[in-house]
């Protein structure tokens, strides 16, 4: 089976960046939050591969380097550590492994959030590809998780079909979002 073969299954990996949730001693609502989202809107199956990760640069950047080098997923979403405080590195993490960014994914997650919250400008999502994967930091709420998601996610599929990634359904006109 070739890499973009009509009959493989994309895969996506959903990575939860926080201390608690990572240790246990907090439920992870982003990570379920994105998948359901996903389910909802995706007209095609996909294989999802779930990670939970302290804040840090290291430990984000080393799960990255994991799904999109060794695993080779074709779309890495990130939730949390995309604020401002101390140990909210996962935008700088993932910088470190991207070889091309994709600014305008941030963008219009911050503009798009701001309607709804004012404190959205704190925000510092940001995207881009390494190899075959597109990576996307999405922020830790989940209701913030759903407004970002449709606003970026229509340019989703062209994106991967661009950089060689497994194919993945345009989102459906309903997404629940």
């Amino acid at each position: 089976m070739t890499l973009n073969s009509e009959n493989a299954l994309a895969r996506i990996a959903i990575v939860t960046v926080s201390d608690r949730a990572s240790r246990g001693e907090y439920e992870d609502l982003s990570g379920p939050a994105v998948e359901q989202w996903l389910w909802r809107s995706m007209a095609r199956p996909c294989e999802f591969v779930r990670r939970i990760v302290p804040d840090g640069v290291e430990s984000v950047r080393n799960v990255l380097l994991e799904l999109c080098d060794t695993d080779g997923v074709d779309l890495v979403l990130t939730t949390g550590g995309t604020g401002p405080a101390p140990r909210d590195l996962t935008v700088e993490a993932t910088q470190q492994v991207l070889t091309k960014e994709l600014p305008g994914f941030g963008e219009l997650m911050r503009r798009v959030s701001l309607e709804q919250v004012p404190t959205a400008i704190l925000s510092r999502q940001t995207a881009g590809v390494r190899g075959r994967s597109l990576i996307i930091n999405l922020p830790g709420k989940p209701a913030s998780i759903s407004i970002c998601l449709a606003a970026v996610f229509p340019a989703v599929p062209y994106c991967l079909e661009l950089i060689g990634a497994k194919k993945i359904a345009e989102t459906l006109p309903d997404s629940g979002a």
